[in-house]
Order: structure tokens, then C-alpha cells, then sequence
């Protein structure tokens, strides 16, 4: 399929908008950012958190990040939703959209979690029919982003990383890379992360995401972590982030912070401690470009 924008996020810090920072933002906020806000919360007709989400987009760019259409799903999109969404899309034109590779919605009932799909050739499909209809229905790519795992399938037959690359190269679209995530899934499931972002379809990336994770005792004394975005990223995340980086360049980056939710100082000093990664990259580049 063709469509027709591509992402267009600075590389730079951005952040989770929420209302109650608005007024900081407006103070504060470098200019240099950007914001992602979650769609779902922004589609209504009109509206006081509309009408701030509008000033907000005169100021920065912004990212739309859906957690409702349900993509990994086995019966077929919500024609009505996918309508909403391209309403709200068109109307704050947005540098990036964003969808999980995961499931919430089963016959008539919604789930209030993103569930794992098994990665196999039967889902690959399916998911690929519907990201083509996500991207049809809003004229514009999209991207795709690793789950966080707390359990495998055994049916599965291809590694997380084939498998969504597999669907990017199948219909176009590209991939939010969430370090959090494959730190949160490598812990659950045993894997090596390095490993796993070394294997990660990097040329697919338009955006990666940082959170912080709690960790939970399971009934078996073992540790789960659970991506809950309440809390500052972890040092073992920040240390992935800061290889990835270094190895691959700058890329849009977001810190989520979608519970527990600080004070603007607060979440501002997560993006500050981003951007001061990504900026030490970027002298590195100049560096070696100077050097040549």
C-alpha cells in the first residue's frame, strides 16, 4: 500500500502529556520538545481538553498513541473507532501514530490490559490485514510496538523480533522500539535483552519509548516485573538506552509516565536525563565527523 506521511518527530526528548502539566508546559517546557498523548482520550467532539490539546499543538510537536484499537485481535477492527481516529488525526495533523502489537477486545467485550498475541503465521497475517486497514483508514503509516511479555506461547514459531519485522516489511509500516518493554520481557521470560535489541529490525524505528517498571513476587517467589509507567526508568533500561544509542543514533525518544504521575520538575528532569544522552551522541557524531 502507499501512504502518504512519513514520521516526522524531532530527534529530541518528548514526553506524556497530561492536563495537569499544561500551564508548566507552557512556562517551562523547551521548545525543543514533543508530546504523545494516548488517542482514546482525545476523542470527543470539542471540548476543554481538546481546546488545550489545540494549543498545545501550536507550540510542539505531537504523537498520537492509541491503546484501543486492538490490533492483535481475532475478530476484525472497529470501523467506528478507526472513523474517531482519523477525525482526531486529521484535525491535529500529528508528526507520528503509534499502536501495540497486542489484543484487548474479544466478541462484543473490551479488556482493560494489552494481551499477547503468539507469533505464528496464522496471527502474522491477521495482524498485517490489520495494520493495512489502520493505515488505509487514516492515510498515514503507522508504527508498531514491542509488547511487554509476561508469559510465551507454544505455538509460537518465530522470535519477537522476526515476527515484527516481518510485519513491517509486509505492509510498510515502521516500529516503536520500547527498551522498557524488552527489559520488562527479558526478565520475565529469561531471555537476553542486549541480544534481543541487537537482533531488532533497527532501520524500522521511528520512535523509542523509556518507562519505569514495578516488581511483583509471583505465587513461586519469582520476580515479575510489570511495565507500569509509575516511577523513573530504571537504571538497567537507562544502561540499554545509552548502547542502543550509541550504536544505531539518535531516534525520537519519549519517557511515559502514565500512573502515579509527578510533578512537572519531576518528569521534566526523565526527559532532561534523555536528551542529555541523546546530546552526548549527537557531539560524539560531530566528533567523528570533524575528525574525517
Amino acid at each position: 500500500m502507499t501512504v502518504s506521511r512519513l514520521n516526522t518527530l524531532p530527534f529530541s526528548v518528548g514526553a506524556g502529556f497530561k492536563p495537569q502539566h499544561f500551564d508548566d508546559i507552557q512556562q517551562k517546557a523547551d521548545r525543543k520538545m514533543w508530546f504523545e498523548i494516548h488517542a482514546e482520550n482525545y476523542m470527543s467532539r470539542g471540548g476543554p481538553t481538546l481546546q488545550m490539546l489545540e494549543r498545545l499543538r501550536s507550540d510542539f510537536d505531537i504523537s498520537v498513541h492509541g491503546v484501543g484499537l486492538s490490533i492483535g485481535s481475532a475478530r476484525g477492527l472497529d470501523r467506528e473507532h478507526l472513523a474517531r481516529l482519523r477525525t482526531l488525526c486529521d484535525q491535529i495533523e500529528p508528526a507520528s501514530f503509534s499502536e501495540h502489537l497486542a489484543w484487548s477486545s474479544h466478541s462484543v467485550g473490551f479488556l482493560n490490559d494489552l494481551l499477547p498475541v503468539p507469533y505464528n503465521s496464522e496471527t502474522l497475517t491477521q495482524i498485517c490485514e490489520h495494520v493495512d486497514q489502520v493505515q488505509t483508514a487514516l492515510g498515514r503509516p503507522m508504527l508498531l510496538e514491542n509488547p511487554s511479555s509476561y508469559l510465551e506461547f507454544k505455538d509460537s514459531s518465530y522470535e519477537e523480533t522476526a515476527f515484527l519485522k516481518e510485519i513491517s516489511d509486509r505492509t510498510g509500516c515502521g516500529l516503536l522500539l520500547d527498551i522498557n518493554n524488552v527489559y520488562v520481557s527479558a526478565v520475565n521470560l529469561g531471555f537476553d535483552a542486549s541480544r534481543y535489541l541487537d537482533n531488532f529490525p533497527k532501520q524500522k524505528i521511528g520512535e523509542i519509548h523509556l518507562a519505569g517498571h514495578s516488581s511483583e513476587q509471583s505465587d513461586s517467589t519469582e520476580t515479575l516485573l510489570v511495565d507500569a509507567h509509575d516511577r523513573p526508568v530504571a537504571d538497567p533500561v537507562w544502561s540499554l538506552y545509552r548502547s542502543f544509542i550509541s550504536e544505531n543514533g539518535a531516534i525520537p525518544t519519549l519517557i511515559e509516565w502514565d500512573n502515579d504521575i509527578p510533578d512537572w520538575d519531576t518528569l521534566s528532569a526523565e526527559v532532561s536525563k534523555a536528551q542529555t544522552i541523546l546530546n552526548g551522541l549527537a557531539r560524539v557524531e560531530e566528533g567523528a565527523s570533524h575528525v574525517a
